[in-house]
């Protein structure tokens, strides 16, 4: 059985992705009709998207 990413932080941005988890609107709501197998597949995007995310959020470094 495979947990749902779901972090309590469920607010889709712009893209209708969750800031929280990651996952896109269809991908929560057909987690729980989705076999074991999707479900990996979805957590495994949904963390890419975090880092996508993260990374367009991170401040630049300021030069010395």
């Amino acid at each position: 059985m495979i947990q749902s990413p779901c972090n309590k932080i469920c607010t889709l941005n712009s893209n209708n992705i969750c800031i929280g988890c990651g996952r896109s609107r269809a991908e929560i709501g057909g987690w729980s009709q989705f076999p074991d197998q999707e479900k990996a597949q979805v957590v495994k995007r949904a963390k890419a998207r975090l880092e996508t995310m993260g990374a367009a959020k991170a401040p630049a470094k300021a030069r010395s």
